[in-house]
């Protein structure tokens, strides 16, 4: 199987919600849209799954053009946000309502649902109803409703999104092994570069409606293209300081240089946007060659395990995210650690020059 996305334009009350978007997508294909909210995520799965028509452009099929094609003679399935179940069925019936519907024989239904609540977890469950599930549970009998379909175009819109953190990991371990063992073309829709990362497959990486960089996932994070897409790969977004390259120095504002040497030895002398991630800043040395950034504490966010440093660098801004809990005045002065090998040199015009020399999974 395979689905073409071609042209695909879409605008409603004047606003662009989805603009010249051309993808192609293959069987057994996992399948990552990230991007923030409103990037148009949830208009492009729309129509991908038939709910909705574009102003303009195609969704080919195996060749078929299925524009224009209900959403009930497609063979699709679609998993939302916000958790959908019948609340007077059993999780049995909930599961099974689709395969009933389409007039498959009992001993396959039963053999068919038993075999997904299976997959996740639910096997104990299957004389209950909803409300007396917990949220993730219902989520997982939600996801089991539309993989019991076997369609050959899975659709998951940000379906973790409403669950708590370590719900979240365990499905997403769940979900990986769920997709490397089917031959549909599967879809995931986030907001997050982790999970995105965790879940792996291709990305499209989407913005304001349009297309700004596809690749393999791991590759995309690794080199992304420009300073749109590591900002969108990245959580917090990707920290960027003004630098000038000259005499074999990349310069970081007044009082930091660093040898132009490992992945920076080809830079040419000139003015750049260095770009360095949250995670990549510490608050101790961790090599010889660390560069040191005397910056000042705007604020300090402890998020539960971890602690996010806002802070100025002469007149850049920067954010440090260290595990732990870490307590920092606001106002006070404090040094700042880099190593020069994880650094990201984009032109000032955003494209990606110089990437840390890193041979991402393929």
């Amino acid at each position: 199987m395979s689905i073409l996305i071609e042209n695909i334009n879409l605008t409603v009350a004047e606003e662009v919600y989805l603009k010249d978007i051309n993808l192609n997508f293959e069987a057994g294909s996992t399948n990552i849209f990230l991007g923030r909210t409103l990037a148009g995520k949830t208009s492009l799965l729309r129509i991908m799954a038939g709910l909705d028509r574009p102003d303009t452009g195609r969704i080919i099929v195996n060749g078929q053009d299925v524009t224009g094609m209900s959403v009930r003679k497609r063979n699709v399935s679609m998993v939302y946000q916000q958790f959908i179940n019948y609340p007077s069925f059993t999780i049995y019936d909930n599961i099974a309502s689709a395969l009933k519907l389409s007039g498959m024989e009992k001993k396959k239904i039963d053999k068919r649902v038993r075999e997904v609540a299976e997959m996740l977890h639910l096997e104990s469950m299957l004389d209950r109803i909803p409300t007396e599930l917990s949220g993730g549970q219902q989520q997982r009998c939600a996801i089991a409703r539309a993989l019991v379909k076997d369609s050959t175009l899975l659709l998951l819109d940000e379906p973790l999104v409403n669950l708590d953190y370590k719900l979240r990991e365990e499905l997403q371990v769940d979900l990986q092994d769920i997709f490397k063992e089917r031959d549909a073309v599967v879809v995931y829709t986030t907001t997050e570069p982790g999970e995105a990362l965790k879940l792996g497959g291709h990305i499209t990486v989407l913005d304001e409606g349009r297309v700004i960089q596809t690749g393999v996932t791991s590759q995309v994070y690794h080199k992304p293209a420009t300073i749109r897409v590591a900002e969108v790969f990245s959580d917090p977004p990707i920290n960027l300081l003004d630098a000038c390259a000259d005499n074999g120095s990349l310069n970081l504002g007044e009082n930091v240089s660093i040898p132009l040497e490992g992945h920076l030895k080809s830079l040419p002398s000139g003015n750049f946007l260095v770009g360095i991630r949250s995670n990549h800043l510490f608050l101790k040395p961790h090599g010889k060659n660390d560069a040191q950034l005397n910056s000042r504490v705007e604020l300090a966010e402890i998020n539960g395990s971890e602690t996010f440093i806002h802070l100025d660098y002469e007149t850049d801004k920067l954010v440090v995210q260290e595990v732990g809990v870490h307590s920092q005045k606001i106002g006070s002065n404090i040094m700042v650690y880099l190593d020069p090998a994880n650094l990201f040199v984009f032109s000032e015009q955003g494209a990606l020059i110089l990437s840390p020399d890193r041979t991402p999974p393929g």
